[in-house]
């Protein structure tokens, strides 16, 4: 199973507004430089999915999605890295 330490988040915003930020777990094994934005952002839109997995992305939260997991109490906004990972080995994720 990955392990947390392989792991890192990473956020980045496309926009002004906090639900324009993303929240992404990477893979650090499969990728240790993380998500390259510019390549990202020259991806073909219909291949936008397959650009992250190669780019190790694991879960990638919107912050409204962040922000509703917050309030139900899925999540903790006090280590987002630690409960994003949680949540990922939780849902069956990362095994």
């Amino acid at each position: 199973m990955l392990q947390q330490d392989d792991t890192k988040l990473e956020i980045f915003g496309f926009g002004d507004d906090a639900d324009d930020n993303f929240y992404c777990l990477v893979n650090t094994r499969k990728c240790p430089e993380g998500i390259d934005l510019e390549k990202l952002s020259s991806a073909d839109p219909r291949k936008f999915d397959k650009a992250l997995n190669e780019m190790g992305c694991i879960l990638l939260l919107r912050g409204d999605e962040l922000e509703e997991l917050i309030d139900r109490g899925v999540i903790t906004d006090s280590d987002l890295h630690t409960s994003i990972y949680e949540l990922a080995v939780q849902e069956g994720i990362i095994e």
